[in-house]
C-alpha cells in the first residue's frame, strides 16, 4: 500500500465514524420524540378518530416530500417493489399502534413497542443472513429486563390494545429489517423512501376508513376552534414522523438493523416519562429502574459495541 492512500484511508474511516456517531444520536433523538409520541397521539385521538387522524397526519407530510419522489424515476423495479412493501408494512405499524394506544395506556403501549429490540436481531438474521454479536445480545437481554420491569413485575395483563401494539412491534421489526435491504441495494435518498412510505400510509388510511369505517371521515378540527389539536398534528408531522423517519432511513444505511433498534430501544423510557408527565399516569419506582436499564442498553449498544468491536480487529 502507498504511502499517499493511508492519509486518504485514514480520512474515510474518520469520516464514517463522525457519520455513524451523527446517525447514532439522531436515533436517540427519535427515541425521546416517538416516546413522546404516544400521549401525543392519544391526547390527538379526543379531537379525531384514528383512521382520519393517519391520513391526516402523513398526508400532509407526503405532500411536504412530493418534491423529493423524482428520485423515483432512476429507480429500478426491485427498489420500487422493496420500498412499497417498506410502505405497507409501515401503515400495518401505524394501525396497530394507533388502534392500539387508543384501547390501552401510554405507558403500556411504550413498553410494549420495544420488544421489537428483541425481535429485530431475530428477524435480521433470518432475512439479512447477520448473526448479532455477542454485546449486542447482552444489550438486548438487558433492554428485554427493563421493558419487564418497566411493565410492573409482569403484571402487565395483555388486553386488545396491548395485543394490536405487540404485533406494531413484531412488524417494526421487520419494517427495520426491509428498509435496510431497500436503502443497501439501491441508490435512494433517504427523503424519498420517507416520502414513499408516508404516502402509502396516508393513502392506506383514507382507504381503509372508506372502504371499512365510513365513519371515521369527519369534519376536520378547525384551526380557530381547536389550536390544540393542530398542536398536535404539527408536532406529530414534524417530528414524529418528518424528521424520525428521516432519521432511521439515514441510519438504516449506515448501520446494522439490530443497533438501530437497540439504540431507539430508549423510547419506552422516554414513553412512560412522558405518560406521567403530561397524562398523570402513575409510575412506580420499579418501572424507573427499567426505564434506566433500557437507557443503559441503548448506551451500550452503541460504545461498549463499537469498542469490543476494535479490540477484536485488533486481536
Amino acid at each position: 500500500m502507498s504511502q499517499h492512500a493511508q492519509p486518504v484511508q485514514h480520512a474515510q474511516h474518520k469520516n464514517q465514524q463522525r457519520l455513524l456517531l451523527i446517525s447514532d444520536l439522531m436515533l436517540l433523538a427519535v427515541a425521546v420524540v416517538w416516546g413522546t409520541s404516544y400521549g401525543v397521539v392519544k391526547s390527538a385521538l379526543v379531537f379525531y378518530p384514528v383512521l382520519g387522524l393517519l391520513a391526516l397526519r402523513f398526508g400532509i407530510t407526503f405532500v411536504i416530500l412530493s418534491p423529493s419522489l423524482r428520485h423515483l424515476r432512476a429507480a429500478d423495479a426491485r427498489a420500487l417493489r422493496g420500498v412499497s412493501i417498506a410502505g405497507l408494512l409501515l401503515l400495518g405499524i401505524f394501525l396497530c399502534e394507533t388502534f392500539g394506544i387508543l384501547l390501552t395506556r401510554a405507558a403500556n403501549a411504550a413498553f410494549l413497542i420495544s420488544l421489537c429490540v428483541v425481535l429485530t436481531p431475530l428477524v435480521e438474521w433470518m432475512m439479512l443472513k447477520r448473526r448479532p454479536s455477542r454485546v449486542e445480545w447482552m444489550a438486548v437481554a438487558m433492554s428485554l429486563l427493563g421493558a419487564w420491569l418497566l411493565a410492573g413485575d409482569g403484571a402487565l395483563s395483555l388486553n386488545p390494545g396491548d395485543a394490536l401494539i405487540l404485533l406494531a412491534a413484531l412488524l417494526r421489526a421487520l419494517t427495520v429489517c426491509v428498509t435496510k435491504r431497500v436503502m443497501r441495494d439501491s441508490a435512494l435518498p433517504p427523503l424519498t423512501v420517507t416520502a414513499v412510505q408516508s404516502g402509502v400510509v396516508a393513502f392506506g388510511s383514507a382507504a381503509a376508513a372508506w372502504l371499512f369505517a365510513p365513519q371515521q371521515w369527519q369534519a376536520v378540527p378547525s384551526l380557530a376552534g381547536h389550536p390544540g389539536f393542530w398542536g398536535y398534528i404539527a408536532y406529530l408531522v414534524l417530528a414524529c414522523t418528518l424528521f424520525a423517519f428521516f432519521a432511521q432511513n439515514f441510519a438504516i444505511k449506515r448501520s446494522s438493523p439490530t443497533r438501530v433498534s437497540l439504540l431507539m430501544g430508549s423510547e419506552p423510557a422516554f414513553g412512560a416519562l412522558f405518560a406521567c408527565l403530561w397524562l398523570g399516569e402513575r409510575i412506580t419506582a420499579t418501572a424507573w429502574v427499567g426505564g434506566a436499564l433500557i437507557v443503559a442498553a441503548s448506551v451500550l449498544a452503541t460504545v461498549r459495541w463499537s469498542a469490543w468491536r476494535v479490540r477484536t480487529a485488533s486481536a
